[in-house]
């Protein structure tokens, strides 16, 4: 059985990508008399806000979707996380890292990826004496995984997008990427990696912007021995100056959409899905 899953943070209102990538899932498990499952990716309290996720919710219906309760927070589930964090560092594939972005970004030595600057990793051969007097007297820092050590302990990868067909994963694109802050509990690519699995995902559809994304997955995957859904990774929503539609850019929302007078049809036939 197919499922699916729409995974907005709520850090501001929905607009027309969202609703896109939203009914992209929604239409796929409707086909496929699958389930749609939704998830709210609240893991930072310092910018998500309740407010935003009950106008998240209140859209999405007034779009005319409907998914499996109860609808999954990541704030409520932080053990889970905190239990993959444990099995990492019991594999010795993490390590705490003092840099900080600026840091990482004058470092002469920095090779970029798709991503932007990669990680140099200056922080990995620190002595493990060292590293913990640092974090005993306070020093922030993250917990990085050793991507070069984890694809030795996992052998070559791949996995299967439904644009692209079988994709060989190449996590060192991205390099050391963070999986936890000493003020967060864990990052993007560790929570949806845990929460896909635990929600028994089978297909993520999702943008092309998080295509890099899925090497790092597909590694996490394999060293935590989870399930490997297949992707779909959409082509996004584009403005008239071709440019993505993001909250950043101010893309418009679709609360003013309905304040606008527009129904939701409308709304849904902007989004690239005419009834």
């Amino acid at each position: 059985m197919t499922v699916t899953r729409f995974a907005p943070s709520p850090t501001g209102h929905l607009h027309l990508g969202h609703a896109h990538s939203a009914l992209v899932g929604w239409h796929r498990a409707r086909a496929e008399s699958g389930r749609f499952l939704l998830r709210v990716e609240d893991i930072d309290p310092a910018r998500c806000r309740p407010e935003f996720e009950a106008a998240i919710l209140e859209d999405l219906g007034w779009l005319g979707l409907d998914w499996e309760q109860p609808v999954r927070r990541q704030s409520d589930h932080l053990a889970d996380y905190q239990g993959a964090l444990d099995r990492l560092r019991g594999l010795g594939v993490l390590y705490p890292c003092f840099c900080s972005r600026k840091d990482i970004a004058a470092a002469v030595s920095a090779p970029h990826g798709p991503e932007g600057p990669i990680y140099p990793g200056t922080c990995r051969a620190l002595p493990a004496e060292l590293a913990r007097a640092r974090q005993e007297r306070g020093d922030p820092y993250a917990l990085r995984l050793d991507v070069a050590k984890t694809q030795a302990m996992t052998g070559p990868l791949t996995f299967q997008d439904q644009r692209e067909g079988a994709v060989v994963a190449r996590p060192e694109t991205l390099g050391d990427v963070v999986l936890a802050r000493r003020d967060a509990p864990a990052s993007y690519h560790l929570c949806v990696t845990v929460d896909d699995h635990l929600q028994g995902v089978t297909l993520v559809t999702r943008g092309v912007d998080l295509f890099h994304a899925t090497h790092i997955h597909r590694l996490l995957q394999a060293i935590l021995d989870l399930n490997v859904p297949t992707y779909l990774h959409h082509l996004l929503l584009t403005n008239a100056a071709g440019e993505r539609l993001s909250k950043r850019d101010g893309a418009v929302a679709i609360q003013a959409l309905r304040r606008a007078g527009r129904s939701a049809a409308e709304v849904r036939a902007l989004a690239g899905f005419s009834d």
